[in-house]
């Protein structure tokens, strides 16, 4: 079980620092980092590449950005397996939906325990 949770961490590690380099050493706005992540998820999980560093590293691969886009890239293949074309337009959303939810749920809950203060810069 060790093991797991070291590959977990050098693998998720890995891509944080692999997204703090791309902040230091380019110009590269961190939202445009931030897409270029999912984008990069859904297109290795697309073609079945990224599926064997999810079953290699776990949460290390499954919980940064290019999890999620691993997620939609899977909600849509699964989709497309069971309503055809539609689940294109689908698929995504359907597997993403919990994430998503729980996002929202909890960022209500923040807004609604904490007060935005003035800030002074």
């Amino acid at each position: 079980m060790f093991m797991d949770f070291l590959w977990a961490f050098v693998i998720g590690g890995s891509f944080c620092l692999i997204g703090q380099l791309l902040i230091d050493l380019t110009k590269i706005s961190p939202a445009r980092i931030l897409v270029a992540f999912v984008v990069a998820g859904v297109l290795l999980g697309g073609i079945g590449a990224y599926k064997p560093l999810v079953e290699f590293a776990g949460a290390g691969a499954t919980v940064p950005l290019t999890g999620f886009g691993y997620l939609l890239a899977e909600g849509v293949q699964k989709a497309i397996g069971e309503k055809g074309l539609l689940g294109v337009f689908t698929g995504g959303f359907t597997a993403a939906a919990a994430g998503i939810t729980a996002v929202v749920v909890f960022a209500l809950i923040v807004s609604a325990l904490f007060k935005r203060g003035d800030r002074m810069s």
